[in-house]
């Protein structure tokens, strides 16, 4: 598994990738003193996971997470405990406070997902229950998925149930032909596209059918202009 290392103290840095030596299934690519540095480590080496430290120079670790279109893992390591409910509700792995002690970070680790021998097949049906009420539908008849938090709500027909899996989880299981990342926030199914139309910013604007819009992130826009324009 690829891992970035951000922080903006070096020997915090030196210090992690001491303690990562003994995990032979996390590979250390890149480390990043701040945003700026993140985001170009992720563009290049498109880390399955992040160290993330929360304050740092500039953006914290939140605004960081916040810009990118698809975010990886994430294991805050940070100095202050304040901040622990806000980092599992961006869907954090595990959030450590510093120092880190290696019997804390092996069991972050423990926590990351063994990759299967084989890839999973597409869904093709789904088992959904939102409280009381339940459903069994084709994943086709989904026109789009929400991010909210640890959930994401699902739209299909009138129904809005909200159940309890990560968007990143979701994407891994959902046929990427049919179902496209349209932002951090959103997936949305081709299928259901209208028409698309040129925000002000520049960004795409998917109307789906019954009028739904969802805005594209500018990277995302220019994929879906790449891979959809003939």
């Amino acid at each position: 598994m690829k891992a970035v290392l951000i922080d903006d103290e070096r020997l915090a840095r030196l210090e992690l990738r001491r303690l990562l030596a003994v995990h032979p299934n996390v590979e250390i690519v890149a480390e990043a003193a701040n945003a700026a540095e993140a985001r170009a480590a992720i563009r290049a080496h498109e880390p399955d996971l992040l160290f993330l430290d929360i304050q740092m120079p500039g953006e914290t670790g939140f605004a960081l997470l916040e810009s990118l279109d698809r975010a990886p893992l994430v294991i805050f390591t940070t100095a202050y405990d304040q901040y622990a409910l806000k980092a599992f509700e961006v869907s954090a792995l595990d959030y450590i406070v510093k120092p880190v002690v290696p019997a804390r970070l092996a069991a972050a680790i423990s926590k990351l997902p063994v990759a299967e021998e084989s890839p999973r097949k597409a869904l093709d049906q789904v088992f959904v229950r939102d409280g009381d009420r339940c459903w069994f539908i084709r994943v086709n008849e989904i026109a789009l998925l929400e991010s909210e938090g640890n959930y994401t709500r699902l739209h299909f027909g009138k129904e809005r149930p909200l159940i309890l899996r990560s968007l990143a989880h979701l994407e891994e299981r959902l046929d990427p032909s049919v179902f496209f990342r349209a932002s951090r926030k959103h997936i949305i199914n081709l299928g259901w596209v209208e028409s698309v139309i040129t925000a002000v910013n520049g960004a795409l604007v998917a109307i789906l059918k019954g009028g739904v819009e969802v805005e594209l992130s500018r990277r995302q826009s220019q994929k879906f202009r790449d891979t959809l324009s003939l």
